[in-house]
């Protein structure tokens, strides 16, 4: 065994970090380490775990606590094939809840399901899965790199579904039928295996969708009744994005990655605020030093209570919060590291990450049964 520890980030300091107790927004955060087994932690503002789950599938990207204590997770179905060579990195399938001590109460499986699942209080599931183009329609859709789709010359599009508590089909929308081609070309440096892979969906207040399509650096709202796109983020505005919300005054907050930022040389992540009336950014937080912090992919920030931001910094397990100014006011750093399950995404990530795909702050008065099971 080698005398230092070769993969850089375990190297560096984790567990809390940094923590300004008058700045920072009271509660617990949840996050599930990407490469652990079906752990989820809930963790205090000192980076103590004060409460955990132990679910039987690896995460398939993220878990959310929900009002009446539920805890809704995104599951890997095992067994799977791998559709093309990053699908193993992506792909969900189970769509659970499961209570306090970790009893699944209620499970939706899709294998054609990827990054998000949004889990709704009534028990419908608005969610993210993929559907195959073969011939004239996987041949129209533009960009990309020349070549590089899957066997056959096939290309998976993105679908929309909702279905309801029993897993009846709600409502679905297709990228291929309601997506122009020419408007929303894959980026040329991006295979064409997967297009425009959409990363997160959400529903807005007013009922319609909100998505982020990251392939194609567009964050778009989706109208529920028609499909058509009743709004998108403006060129150029966004790149490579995850994880848009809707804020209390409309606004929209984003999670900009920043990989191949038009105009700029030196990659750097941010998280930005978007006036969807002009599409306009209105508030904007990057590191001090900008390159320090970059995340080529996933990422997501939510708004807190008091006007902070809680931000994950995905690939290096790192969850932090910003004061409206721009002040660091906590830092915590995921210390569980492990490799990826299957074969195929080692060979493609062959260190031992501490990635989570998304953190999420609660408050005490959130989450009343912690107090009972502590």
């Amino acid at each position: 065994m080698p005398t230092i520890d070769q993969n850089s980030r375990r190297r560096r300091p984790t567990g809390l970090v940094a923590l300004d107790e008058t700045a920072a927004s009271e509660g617990y955060t949840l996050y599930a380490p990407l490469t652990g087994t079906g752990e989820v932690h809930l963790i205090d503002l000192h980076g103590r775990t004060v409460h955990r789950w132990d679910l039987p599938y690896r995460p398939g990207r993220h878990a959310r606590l929900l009002d009446d204590g539920t805890l809704a997770y995104n599951g890997v179905l095992p067994g799977e094939k791998a559709l093309f060579p990053m699908w193993h990195k992506y792909r969900g399938g189970v769509m659970l809840r499961a209570a306090p001590d970790g009893t699944v109460l209620r499970e939706h499986r899709d294998p054609l399901q990827h990054h998000d699942a949004h889990h709704l209080e009534d028990g419908r599931i608005l969610y993210t899965a993929l559907e195959p183009l073969t011939g004239a329609e996987a041949a129209a859709v533009r960009g990309g790199v020349p070549g590089s789709e899957t066997e056959d010359g096939l290309v998976w599009a993105d679908t929309i579904k909702e279905v309801g508590p029993d897993g009846e089909l709600l409502w679905s929308w297709r990228a291929a039928e309601h997506l122009d081609r020419d408007s929303f070309p894959l980026h040329e440096a991006y295979a064409r295996e997967h297009w425009p892979l959409i990363n997160s969906v959400t529903p807005l207040r007013d009922g319609n969708i909100l998505a982020s399509l990251r392939s194609v650096s567009a964050v778009v709202v989706i109208s529920r009744d028609t499909g058509e796109i009743l709004w998108r983020s403006r060129p150029g505005t966004v790149s490579q994005q995850h994880a848009p919300t809707e804020l209390d005054d409309g606004r929209l907050l984003v999670f900009d990655n920043g990989v191949f930022r038009p105009g700029h040389d030196v990659p750097y992540s941010r998280v930005i605020e978007i006036d969807r009336a002009d599409g306009a950014i209105l508030w904007e937080y990057h590191d001090p030093a900008r390159e320090f912090f970059f995340a080529p992919f996933m990422g997501s920030a939510q708004r807190l209570p008091n006007g902070n931001t809680l931000v994950t910094d995905s690939p290096s397990g790192r969850l932090f919060e910003v004061t409206k100014d721009g002040y660091l006011c906590w830092e915590y750093v995921v210390p569980y590291f492990a490799g990826y399950a299957e074969n195929e995404v080692r060979g493609l990530f062959p260190s031992e990450p501490n990635a989570v795909f998304r953190a999420y702050r609660y408050t005490a008065a959130q989450i009343p049964w912690l107090e009972t099971t502590a």
